[in-house]
């Protein structure tokens, strides 16, 4: 996108900021985002938001102001230039909305970038992991008693198994032949784990798992570090919503504990990473555990497990529909996501034993 269209769009916000540059981020598969440096004190993050995904945008929006703002009354002692530094701010259009809607166009928001601040696409060492678990058990200490019904469900059905095992089910009747041969052998292993892959909604829908405001994205790319790897604060919330822990911390493991990219084919490189789990664990309970009920606990495993198959039903699932939902750089690449949470998934049950 060229300066100028990002600059016109940058300054319906009121940031008191002059303009000089602007970078693409390609970290996310759903929203475009770019950093925006300019001549003041701050730099800022612009985020076009794709409404093709997220029906509701000014209620994804407030979701994500009203989150932030909470974990900001966390820190009474901070000044407002302190807590730029430490939570995600948000800076409001000209005409005080927190979001800009081009006619014709697409809905943007504008965050404070915070500098001298690192993003990880896979975990390299213990360190991270357990600072990423720390920041994840943090962020639901801080949103505890947010009430989750002033939240919009941004997605709804998210995580909720049975919708996408029905989406699944569709893709598959309506796949061309040549997709569908190149899915069989993960077609079975969809079919072999149904069951067990509804134990947690079971728990959730039965009220054995209390439901809580989750973050719903929990990638180790939306954990912020400084450059020396400390944590700093959950990033990205656009997916912030009721569920139950089990879905953040699943996801979180998902990311951490695969030892390639996400989308790498040679699946040799791919296994389950036991130190890095063990590793998030402790940051994560560090932070959470005198919160957690015995049954929320117990299922830690399994959410591992279960995170990361959803996310492979999920890929699965867009690669028979001829790739509809997430980005693609070529064909295959859905199935090639797909491929490598299904030999995550392998690893896993190698090494983690679940009661």
């Amino acid at each position: 996108m060229n300066a100028e269209t990002i600059k016109s769009i940058f300054n319906e916000f009121d940031h008191q900021a002059n303009y000089v540059s602007h970078s693409e981020l390609n970290s996310g598969h759903i929203n475009d985002t770019f950093l925006v440096k300019t001549q003041g004190s701050k730099n800022y993050i612009l985020q076009r938001i794709n409404h093709n995904i997220f029906k509701d945008v000014p209620g994804l929006v407030n979701n994500k102001v009203l989150t932030s703002e909470h974990i900001k009354s966390k820190f009474p002692n901070l000044s407002q230039e302190e807590l730029t530094k430490k939570v995600v701010s948000f800076v409001k259009t000209k005409n005080s909305d927190f979001y800009y809607f081009k006619k014709g166009g697409h809905f943007w928001n504008v965050m404070v970038f915070i500098d001298d601040s690192v993003t990880h696409e896979i975990v390299k060492d213990k360190e991270i992991a357990y600072e990423g678990g720390k920041l994840l058990g943090e962020f639901l200490n801080l949103t505890a008693d947010l009430d989750s019904s002033k939240l919009i469900d941004v997605i709804p059905n998210f995580h909720d198994m049975s919708f996408r095992y029905k989406q699944y089910a569709s893709s598959v009747q309506s796949a061309s032949k040549d997709r569908l041969f190149s899915a069989t052998k993960y077609t079975k292993i969809v079919a072999d784990l149904k069951e067990e892959m509804h134990i947690l909604q079971k728990l959730k829908e039965a009220g054995e798992i209390p439901v809580r405001v989750t973050h719903n994205d929990t990638k180790i790319s939306n954990s912020l570090f400084t450059k020396d790897n400390k944590g700093i604060c959950m990033i990205d919330t656009d997916t912030v919503m009721s569920g139950i822990i089990h879905y953040d911390f699943g996801d979180a493991i998902r990311t951490i504990c695969n030892t390639a990219a996400e989308d790498e084919k040679d699946l040799s490189k791919v296994e389950f990473n036991i130190e890095y789990y063990k590793a998030y664990e402790k940051g994560f309970l560090e932070k959470s555990k005198d919160s957690l009920s015995n049954v929320e606990l117990k299922y830690l495993p399994l959410a591992a497990k279960t995170m990361i198959f959803i996310m492979a039903l999920r890929f699965l699932t867009d690669y028979l529909n001829n790739d509809v939902y997430y980005k693609t750089n070529y064909p295959e690449h859905n199935l090639d996501r797909a491929k490598n949470q299904f030999k995550l998934i392998e690893s896993f049950s190698e090494k983690i034993q679940m009661n």
